[in-house]
């Protein structure tokens, strides 16, 4: 298949996509587009279509309704009846379960998608051995597969899928078979290679660290929906509605109305129903209003704590629980039967059992939709 070129930004187009199981939509009209060479990452619980998604980009599912594709090829669509075979969609997959041929060596296993476009012997050497040395694999070239431990048969995984130059690199929660700390060492492989090698990939997981680690942009899916789509920053600072404040991170969530609605952007949010007599002001959500019910959205770390209440404005309570974790000190603080979540400097010295006062700061207090 000739490689696809396009000047336009938009690399890959998922255009309306529609997929049904039964009586189950697993994906409800959902429209992306991705950048050439950046990494996306399709984040969200099982079952929110973000597999469903992935699998249809690489045509190893059907699709009800909408289009696919990259650049000026169609992929699939279904009404204009078209459907492009995976192995001629120029894609590289990676898979949670490393895919790698137990009787094949590294090599062997890297130069099959290779042999299989029966490109010549001394260009596929040279390939492997390239594409090798990018995932520190040279030394491991003629083990066996079984001889290597499960973060180097996710590197030989990956050397197979970029080892032809895929348009498009598709990962599908590829590190949840590793443990903690080679998973939290390969995050940063991972990016790095991609980085390196300029491909476009689309990643999936349930793991938000890893989406906020190696994503250029996140989409976040609920029940096969978008719920927000933005850079990592932006989708943990400033999320979108309750739900993506309950998914990404800890968040202190506080249901109120929105008393005031200023022009700038900002308001004051009443959260009576839930803490007597307290309101605050808060950064909105675009699409609030005056009178709307709310969730107010402090992420731990934007809550400052003393044992003074500085300024006279503090929200009194008290240290339920105190833990050292080195660089803060995570703490739960009761006010008037809230339990507050909130990451204090250690040199405040919190013990169970302080009189303490919060401070929320205006600029880190989101109110959105709930």
């Amino acid at each position: 298949m000739a490689r696809a070129e396009t000047k336009d930004e938009k690399y890959l187009v998922v255009d309306h996509l529609i997929k049904w199981f039964g009586s189950d939509r697993a994906v409800d009209d959902v429209s992306f587009s991705i950048e050439k060479g950046k990494f996306l990452t399709l984040l969200g619980p099982s079952g929110c279509g973000k597999t469903t998604t992935l699998m249809s980009i690489a045509g190893l599912h059907t699709i009800d309704s909408g289009e696919i594709r990259v650049g000026d090829v169609i992929y699939t669509s279904k009404e204009k009846k078209i459907f492009l075979a995976p192995e001629k969609r120029d894609i590289g997959m990676v898979f949670q379960s490393y895919a790698i041929w137990p009787h094949m060596t590294v090599a062997q296993n890297v130069a099959y998608p290779l042999e299989i476009r029966k490109i010549e012997r001394v260009e596929i050497d040279e390939r492997v051995d390239k594409v090798l040395a990018l995932v520190g694999l040279t030394e491991m070239s003629d083990k066996l597969a079984t001889q290597l431990s499960g973060g180097q048969q996710q590197r030989a995984s990956l050397a197979r899928a970029i080892v032809s130059n895929p348009l498009l690199l598709l990962f599908d929660e590829p590190l949840s078979n590793l443990d903690l700390k080679l998973r939290e060492q390969m995050r940063v492989e991972l990016k790095r290679i991609q980085n390196e090698v300029g491909i476009t990939s689309i990643y999936v997981t349930h793991d938000q660290s890893e989406a906020l680690v190696m994503s250029d942009e996140i989409i976040v899916m609920s029940k096969g929906q978008i719920e927000q789509r933005d850079i990592p920053l932006s989708v943990y600072s400033k999320p979108a509605n309750g739900y993506v404040s309950q998914f990404i991170g800890v968040a202190n969530l506080i249901e109120g109305t929105l008393a005031k609605k200023n022009k700038s952007g900002t308001g004051v949010a009443d959260l009576n129903k839930t803490i007597k007599g307290l309101t605050c002001d808060c950064v909105l959500s675009s699409e609030l209003e005056s009178g709307d019910d709310v969730l107010v959205s402090i992420r731990p770390e934007n809550i400052s704590v003393s044992k003074k209440n500085t300024g006279g404005k503090g929200i009194k309570g008290k240290v339920d629980l105190a833990i050292f974790l080195g660089n803060c000190v995570d703490c739960r603080i009761s006010s008037d039967g809230f339990e507050w979540k909130v990451l204090s400097h250690p040199r405040e010295n919190l013990q169970q059992g302080d009189s303490v006062f919060l401070h929320l700061d205006p600029k880190h207090t989101l109110a959105v939709t709930p």
